[in-house]
């Protein structure tokens, strides 16, 4: 019994909610440095309060993975945990922003730093069952398509959130300026709206696509030379991280360096900027020029998941031409360089060039490790697998939150640029190491 073939227009409404959560990601990544700035965070500080956010997925996704494996509900298997994780996500985007409104319960740095946290934490209840969606729903054959129709509209939502700030400044004229201790008006309202189109595209999601019954997917199961599945427990995603198959093994060193690399990046790149291009004092963080030099980032940001989604058409083509294994090495050595001319950027404008770089790093790294990956899966532990995967994904963030602010402050003399350096390394370095993946 083989699963059914997906229409284009299928396939798309599969994977329609992800746009949502990705553009409430993308707010999050290009503001919530400035924000946490104008709540009085200093820059070698932020990687302290991002650290929330990799140490969430890193003990949320494994258990989300083990029960969406074993869940089945009237709503279906993956949908319960796609839209329980974006009416949590929507109430932090609303509320990061608004941090300064509550002071009388908290400091507004501590506000903000834990709906950083209650964000992450939704968007990865949400997240990667996506990715087990597709191999639940998709043939074998389509996969690929999948993985990287997902990454357009990753991109499309990437872009619209990073933005959005931007042009509800320069189209509608709401005010990007702030007070000390307030975020601006366009920011407020750019993480409302983001919050609305979250739950939008979560609901399209689950009204227009079917999931398969856990019988059914039994029934699709290729052979297997695996034991019979036994009862298991939470407990055992130990023993499925020691028993990795090779594939996810040597895609986790590949995973490590290039999550490491987007890290900084997020991190440090309205900081390192604002002071290594535009100039301006690294304790000038509440300026109208740092504003926007922060909204530029959002627009650079734009670029980079602009060019992304477009790669993204490309990819299935580009892999079938070349092979999986060398798109992705081309992607992340192309991406290194990108992030290295950062430094090199004689003014704000040529950076889209360097975002152009990375945006074709970023599709790659979106949708070719789990094309690869995925068909080394045994089905009945999609999600889980999916979890463990993210491991490699969240730790070298949680190392780079440790030791990123304490370098730059006593090894960079306090410059975030070279943070960007240090990113546009990993990225080469993930690249090389891609070569030893075996990719059948």
């Amino acid at each position: 019994m083989e699963k059914r073939r997906l229409s284009f227009w299928e396939v798309w409404n599969l994977s329609f909610g992800f746009m949502g959560i990705q553009m409430g990601f993308a707010l999050q990544n290009a503001n919530a440095s400035r924000i946490l700035q104008n709540f009085g965070a200093d820059v070698h500080e932020l990687s302290w309060f991002w650290i929330v956010a990799p140490l969430m997925g890193l003990i949320v996704q494994p258990i989300v993975g083990y029960y969406s494996d074993r869940t089945w509900t009237r709503l279906g298997r993956r949908k319960p945990f796609f839209l329980v994780g974006a009416i949590i996500a929507a109430i932090g985007l609303i509320l990061m922003p608004n941090a300064g409104a509550l002071t009388s319960v908290f400091p507004a740095l501590w506000i903000g730093a834990g709906m950083l946290m209650i964000m992450d934490a939704s968007f990865n209840v949400a997240m990667e069952p996506f990715r087990a969606f597709v191999g639940d729903i998709m043939p074998a054959d389509q996969r690929t398509l999948g993985f990287s129709v997902q990454t357009v509209l990753i991109g499309i939502g990437a872009v619209i959130g990073s933005w959005l700030p931007y042009f509800l400044t320069n189209w509608f004229d709401i005010s990007n300026e702030s007070i000390e201790g307030q975020v601006p008006l366009n920011l407020i309202l750019s993480f409302v709206i983001g919050a609305g189109v979250l739950i939008t595209s979560i609901m399209i999601t689950i009204l227009t696509t079917k999931e398969y019954s856990p019988e059914e997917l039994v029934a699709f199961s290729e052979p297997t030379t695996e034991p019979e599945a036994k009862e298991e427990s939470l407990l055992n995603i130990f023993t499925d991280f020691k028993n990795m198959p090779t594939m996810m093994r040597q895609l986790s060193w590949v995973q490590f360096f290039s999550w490491f690399g987007l890290f900084g990046m997020w991190v440090y790149a309205t900081p390192a900027i604002a002071h290594h291009v535009y100039g301006l004092p690294l304790t000038d963080d509440d300026s109208s020029m740092y504003h926007d030099a922060g909204d530029w980032v959002g627009i650079l940001f734009g670029v980079y998941n602009a060019v992304s989604a477009i790669y993204a058409f490309f990819l299935p083509a580009v892999a079938k031409k070349i092979g999986r294994k060398s798109t992705h090495t081309l992607s992340l050595v192309l991406g290194g360089f990108g992030l290295l001319s950062i430094y090199l950027a004689p003014d704000p404008n040529f950076l889209i060039l360097s975002m152009v770089l990375i945006g074709i790093a970023w599709a790659s790294i979106l949708a070719m490790p789990y094309a690869m990956l995925v068909g080394s899966i045994p089905a009945r532990k999609m999600g889980v697998y999916m979890g463990i995967f993210n491991f490699f994904i969240v730790i070298p963030q949680i190392i780079n939150a440790l030791i990123g602010g304490p370098m730059i402050k006593y090894i960079y003399g306090g410059n975030p640029i070279y943070a960007l350096v240090v990113s546009g390394c990993a990225f080469i370095v993930a690249g090389l190491l891609n070569l030893k993946v075996k990719d059948n």
